[in-house]
């Protein structure tokens, strides 16, 4: 009898020039929380197999530079790492902004009638309204995040 494979974990990665910034958006945006790595780094320090240029302070403690993810505040996470062990989305920092239109994106779904009120929520955030849809099959709008990368709320 074939047995079937466990479902794979996997994390949504997003390049960024500014992964706080991103972080924070998204955090907020999602109603999401930020993970704290903070004892981690900590630790890779104190072995010396991180160097302190790899870190920043990141709302008060020791973050890695160059990643910073946010999961679903109702996920698990490994309490040595701060990982999430669920919903997340991890941002890495790259040299090149974005350049392209996006091949993957997120759709957000606001509650029903509440599209226009969940926009602006977002552009207060710091998106952008890309533009307005409305299709037979639907009605949508596409925003962009602070770093042009394209989502859209239906």
């Amino acid at each position: 009898m074939t047995q079937t494979p466990a479902p794979l974990h996997w994390k949504l990665v997003v390049d960024a020039r500014d992964p706080h910034a991103q972080a924070d958006f998204w955090a907020a945006a999602l109603h999401y929380v930020p993970e704290d790595n903070s004892a981690f780094v900590e630790r890779l320090l104190e072995l010396g197999a991180l160097p302190g240029a790899a870190t920043v302070e990141y709302h008060g403690r020791t973050a890695f530079r160059d990643l910073i993810a946010v999961r679903h505040p109702d996920d698990p996470f490994d309490q040595e790492r701060g990982t999430g062990l669920g919903r997340r989305l991890l941002f890495q920092r790259v040299p090149e902004g974005k350049s392209g239109k996006n091949r993957l994106h997120i759709d957000l779904h606001a509650e029903t009638g509440k599209r226009s009120e969940e926009v602006a929520r977002l552009e207060g955030l710091g998106a952008t309204v890309v533009r307005h849809v409305s299709e037979p099959a639907g009605a949508w709008t596409v925003l962009a995040d602070p770093e042009g990368n394209e989502f859209c709320v239906q």
